[in-house]
């Protein structure tokens, strides 16, 4: 077992290990694919775990695949990176579509194509993997985020109508508005403490 010096080493070497598995089934994964450990362009929020570009995004002509460093479990890592490499096989040309859900169930992975992941056999086959390669060197990242916790928004409502509307908290020092219907101010809803 080897034991790789940087996260980008072992997720290069992966994908020498993983090349035959799509060889297998006639698909080629490019020579020269570039991957990294990243957080997809979407940022945290989306929950996305890989992210693969296609060779007319990059300015010397390669795919870039990044992998989330909120990933850290080494079976978990090669399952993105199969999916990430699906793309970069097609050249990000089907996103999800057709083509990509061909490549994508040749190989063995199952599931909704978007979050698509290694079925029982593939997943046996990257556990063998994952222990040829050793660790993973790499410290998981713990991604939180904090709910942002907003109060309602005040609003005020005719009487007569029921008709409401929005209001932004600067305008609550001027007061009530007048129901545009009815002409009569309207009364407050919800905090007006401004």
């Amino acid at each position: 077992m080897k034991h790789y010096e940087t996260r980008e080493q072992w997720l290069l070497a992966a994908v020498q290990l993983v090349k035959p598995i799509f060889a297998a089934k006639n698909h080629v994964v490019p020579d020269d694919c570039q991957v990294s450990c990243g957080f997809a362009s979407t940022g945290t929020k989306n929950h996305h775990i890989g992210q693969c570009w296609s060779r007319r995004s990059s300015t010397h002509e390669r795919n870039q695949i990044f992998i989330s460093p909120a990933l850290g479990d080494p079976v978990a890592v090669l399952d993105t990176l199969v999916h990430e490499l699906v793309h970069a096989v097609d050249n990000c040309e089907h996103k999800h579509g057709k083509e990509f859900k061909k490549i994508a169930l040749s190989i063995g992975l199952e599931g909704p194509m978007r979050s698509a992941g290694a079925g029982k056999a593939l997943k046996a086959e990257l556990t063998e993997l994952a222990q040829q390669l050793g660790p993973y060197p790499h410290g998981q990242l713990k991604v939180t985020h904090k709910r942002k916790v907003s109060s309602p928004r005040p609003r005020a409502r005719c009487k007569d109508c029921g008709f409401e509307v929005p209001m932004y908290k600067k305008f609550l020092t001027f007061g009530a508005p007048l129901c545009p219907q009815h002409k009569t101010e309207m009364e407050q809803v919800g905090p007006w403490e401004g």
